[in-house]
């Protein structure tokens, strides 16, 4: 039998080296806290068999304070490119039993690199964070390595999907490379971000908090709205990391991926016609609206836990991914405040980025007032939404529910903001105001002089309500294309949605719009 060639026997045991990572003792410590591996993360986010690594034996080049005394083969990050339900994606996953996942120069580098190609090659980004911040003992060379990342970050948004599913800490400025993603996914209780953590806040402002309550799942998905998803272990966030890619397409110049449907584009849901309260300051279930009207089982909500006065989220219908953006009127009635603003103006760009037609249900008796809201800029934040509306070319369709008053008509996808086709319902109400609002304008004078001038009121509001409570007078001038029953609005968007597949919508010749911000 032949001797072995060393040259081969030094090379396997190099690609053994590379798999140990931070070491066993390491890699100990890291699962005694409930985590995965950096490998085993990647294990479970592709397809099996599909992860190709690349520049695994790179080692880091720089040590300002002379503290490093080992050199790590492939220096706490796997980057490379694999497969998700067969579609191509490039990955990274920060590795914390290696310096504690803290980014370097060689880091950044890897990093970089799987970004350009991915983008060269029309193909995914998803980034597993796990990263303790900036590797202080490279000095200045750990923030231009964050830096060059965050422009890749910013260069590439929109061209292809980024998607940042947070294992474990984020602090200080890295936290800004995920939040420029299209998709912040956190695993509860072991990922937090922040950009100063708990004992530089304690030692300046004397607040006392922990990393927890500080940036954890629960603060980021429910107070900043800085998260999209939440998971409540790693395996789940990764296989829900997998359904999010299959909604969106792998670029900005391809369509969505179709699933070939389950439930008949044809079928009417009768429970809907009833679901409208014939009192029309009743709430009632915008969620059941939803899920009655898109197919089974598709409806994919994000960011439930903030804005909840608005629902954002991915759906299929016949097939085909769609972005759902409504109001939800059990909650503040589905005014339109800041946060909503913002949640629903990120979305929309987001779907048009990616070629994901937009079907919004409208049901919001407009934008909360209020001096608080004022100050905090209503009229700046509402404006995205109009920007957000009026800019994306992606097929639109509108269903109005029930109330479309005032501002909050006009910015929710309205005909005139260039959608496609508004459909209502029989309970829609369109109009400036409110019956009881828009008679105290219009005729203050004429109840003041009433003899009775309560029943005088009455009597208005009443013959406004008669007017404008319904979705005629809006049609007879052009405002709806079609009333239609609850029933039939499955059946009606799908074919719409069908009718536009080929739209065109070319925007004037630009750098970029001033979104305002």
């Amino acid at each position: 039998m032949p001797q072995e060639d060393p040259r081969i026997v030094k090379l396997r045991k190099m690609r053994e080296k590379v798999q140990e990572g931070g070491g066993a003792a390491r890699v100990a410590k890291q699962r005694a806290k409930g985590k995965l591996t950096a490998r085993e993360r990647l294990e479970l986010l592709l397809d099996p068999g599909t992860l190709n690594e690349q520049e695994t034996m790179i080692t880091h080049q720089g040590d300002e304070l002379g503290m490093s005394t080992e050199r790590i083969l492939g220096d706490g990050v796997i980057t490379g490119y694999g497969q998700i339900d067969g579609r191509l994606v490039y990955v990274y996953a920060q590795d914390f039993t290696v310096y504690g996942g803290a980014l370097g120069e060689m880091q950044s580098r890897k990093i970089c690199r799987v970004m350009d190609l991915a983008v060269r090659n029309g193909a995914p980004i998803i980034g597993l964070i796990d990263s303790g911040g900036a590797r202080i003992q490279e000095g200045v060379r750990s923030l231009g390595a964050y830096a060059e990342i965050f422009r890749r970050n910013a260069q590439y948004s929109g061209v292809v999907p980024q998607i940042s599913i947070m294992l474990g800490p984020c602090a200080g400025g890295a936290a800004y490379s995920p939040a420029l993603t299209d998709m912040i996914l956190m695993v509860e209780k072991n990922a937090y971000m922040f950009l100063t953590g708990p004992e530089v806040i304690k030692a300046t402002t004397g607040e006392v908090v922990d990393p927890e309550s500080l940036g954890g799942a629960a603060i980021h998905m429910s107070t900043s709205g800085l998260a999209h998803l939440s998971t409540p272990d790693e395996p789940s966030a990764l296989a829900l990391a997998r359904t999010f890619l299959s909604y969106l397409p792998s670029n900005n110049v391809e369509n969505p991926p179709y699933q070939s449907p389950t439930d008949d584009p044809l079928r009417m849901d009768e429970e809907l016609n009833s679901l409208v309260p014939l009192d029309s300051t009743l709430p009632y279930s915008m969620h059941e609206v939803i899920k009655r009207v898109v197919d089974r089982d598709t409806f994919l909500e994000l960011q439930p836990m903030w804005a909840q006065n608005c629902i954002i989220g991915l759906a299929r219908m016949g097939g085909h991914s769609v972005g759902i953006v409504a109001q939800h009127p059990s909650v503040m009635a589905g005014v339109v405040d800041i946060n909503a603003s913002d949640k629903i103006a990120r979305f929309v760009r987001m779907c048009d980025c990616f070629n994901i037609p937009l079907v919004t249900f409208v049901d919001s008796p407009g934008f909360l007032p209020g001096v608080d809201q004022e100050y905090g800029g209503i009229i700046r934040h509402g404006a995205k939404v109009l920007y957000a509306y009026s800019e994306a070319t992606v097929p639109k369709i509108s269903v109005i529910t029930r109330k479309a008053y005032g501002g909050a008509y006009v910015v929710m996808s309205s005909k005139y903001l260039g959608t496609d086709i508004n459909f209502a319902w029989p309970s829609a109400e369109i109009a400036v105001m409110g019956a009881a609002g828009a008679v105290n304008v219009i005729y203050r004078h004429q109840i003041a002089k009433a003899a009775d001038p309560e029943a005088e009121r009455v009597k208005l509001i009443e013959q406004y309500r008669e007017q404008f409570g319904n979705p005629y007078y809006a049609a007879s001038v052009g405002f709806v294309d079609e009333i239609i029953e609850p029933r039939e609005t499955r059946m009606k968007v799908i074919t719409s949605l069908s009718a536009l597949r080929d739209k065109v919508a070319p925007h004037p010749p630009r750098k970029h719009g001033n979104i305002p911000v």
